[in-house]
């Protein structure tokens, strides 16, 4: 039977900025987050959390990540951002349990000349295809060449799209054919100060055929 809910009509053209964050992020839920590391014109290492981020195509590998300007205003372009704009690398690190703290520590407003992963103390390997290191913490690495830059809406959101160029995959979430999510205890974003993790998982096949087949169970009288 179909919940019978009482709705609250709201017209987006009648509220501000701020709203419309707090009703987004409050709705699309649970997100993954893109643990990024940049380098800027000093070589300097900058990591930082974002959480308007998916992959965005598979032919090649691409994906996409959102960052609004500093205090959602014109001008004041975020670290992560000015670096990708300026070099076109970057690489998401996927943001685990286990990294939690580490993660949700790296979003703090620090100033342009300090680095992150310095002053919390992360470990960071090198890449192989491009100039940002990987922070060592997380079991998988996208090392990303930006495709294009697309600026949104009123000009405060911009989306980075890049080309994974490689990928890095510890043995202990990769048993050489897929990544096992149960394994990579990945965190979510949720509205506000709340992040998630999977909580629980349900089973069911997949009813149209996706690249490689994994999952795909025929439908009776389908298409195959």
């Amino acid at each position: 039977m179909e919940p019978d809910h009482d709705f609250t009509y709201i017209d987006c053209a009648e509220i501000d900025t701020a709203t419309a964050y707090r009703l987004v992020v409050g709705c699309v839920v649970p997100r993954p987050i893109a643990w990024i590391t940049t380098v800027d014109a000093r070589g300097r290492v900058n990591a930082a959390p974002f959480s308007s981020f998916n992959y965005v195509a598979t032919s090649p590998p691409m994906l996409a990540v959102n960052i609004a300007t500093r205090a959602g205003s014109e001008g004041l372009v975020k670290d992560t951002a000015r670096n990708i704009r300026e070099t076109g690398e970057f690489v998401v690190n996927v943001a685990t349990e286990a990294m939690m703290e580490a993660m949700h520590l790296s979003a703090q407003e620090f100033p342009p000349e300090i680095s992150e992963p310095e002053a919390l103390g992360l470990k960071l390997l090198p890449s192989r295809r491009i100039a940002p290191p990987r922070i060592a913490g997380s079991p998988v690495h996208m090392e990303c060449r930006l495709d294009q830059a697309v600026t949104l809406g009123r000009g405060i959101n911009t989306l980075y799209i890049g080309e994974i160029v490689a990928f890095h995959l510890a043995g202990t979430v990769f048993d050489g054919t897929r990544v096992d999510s149960v394994k990579l205890r990945p965190i979510a974003r949720l509205g506000g100060p709340f992040y998630s993790a999977l909580g629980e998982i349900f089973d069911r096949p997949m009813l149209q055929r996706p690249p490689g087949g994994e999952g795909w169970a025929k439908p009776p009288g389908g298409q195959a």
